[in-house]
């Protein structure tokens, strides 16, 4: 098939991320297409191990904007959504359908949720909530994926009332974009031969790493102090953060609840 002009492809070309919203909300008929689409989405032996909460409390999105990193356009977003790794809702399913009189009448140990069973549940949550993105988009809502909602696991857990094996792994804004968000640029994206493997995965080499990030809108760009090019820049801000010290301590301390 012949894919130019193909409004898909066009669209998710186009797609970038909006953290700021005119001041309207997105109403119910919208809200419940793109919810719809969004449970549409593939999922591991059709189990849709995942839960989204629409987030409607003003005091709770401010919260959330404290919490998940200090980020204040959340509390402003007009929808706010958390999908969660969720695997209570099956392990309460098989209980309610005998599993644990099933096990012991056959002298076998109930079988527990572990790592894979949560690496299952992300991957349903996640797609999950770019199927929610692209639904999104389709209807000209921007959106914005949060990733520090996973951070401070027991303050989420609490203020979400979150079971043992329900856990927070992205957030979604979504509201209609401003003019200034509607002509922003696209960010470029890294060299597809880097990114598009054939066969066997193909470790970087000091090309591919002068290639990596060379692109227009880092020309320029101010470095933290001490650092000498982008790849030291990004540690810095990114990696050796104190977001990131807490996302590693509060995604270990969630583990380590999940194995019980």
């Amino acid at each position: 098939m012949d894919q130019i002009g193909n409004p898909t492809l066009a669209l998710l070309a186009a797609r970038k991320s909006v953290r700021a919203y005119e001041d309207r909300p997105v109403g119910p008929e919208t809200r419940e297409a793109v919810l719809a689409a969004t449970l549409r989405a593939p999922t591991a032996g059709n189990l849709q191990l995942y839960t989204i909460l629409e987030i409607e409390d003003p005091a709770l999105k401010r919260r959330l904007s404290e919490t998940c990193d200090h980020q204040a356009f959340i509390a402003r977003a007009p929808w706010v959504l958390v999908f969660l790794a969720d695997a209570q809702r099956l392990e309460d399913w098989m209980s309610f359908s005998g599993v644990d009189e099933l096990c012991a009448a056959s002298g076998e140990a109930r079988k527990a949720p572990r790592e894979g069973d949560l690496l299952l549940a992300c991957s349903d949550a996640l797609i999950a909530a770019h199927q929610c993105v692209v639904a999104a988009e389709s209807v000209g809502l921007g959106s914005c994926y949060i990733g520090d909602v996973m951070e401070n696991w027991e303050i989420h857990r609490e203020l979400l009332g979150l079971p043992r094996l329900a856990f927070p792994i992205a957030m979604l804004t979504l509201g209609w974009p401003s003019a200034q968000q509607k002509a922003r640029p696209l960010t470029s994206r890294a060299p597809a031969d880097l990114v598009v493997h054939r066969d066997r995965y193909r470790t970087l080499d000091a090309d591919g790493a002068a290639r990596l990030f060379a692109r227009p809108e880092y020309e320029g760009l101010r470095y933290l102090e001490g650092c000498s090019n982008y790849g030291q820049h990004m540690y810095r801000r990114k990696l050796a953060s104190g977001f990131m010290d807490e996302m590693r301590r509060s995604v270990a301390a969630m583990l380590e609840n999940w194995k019980g």
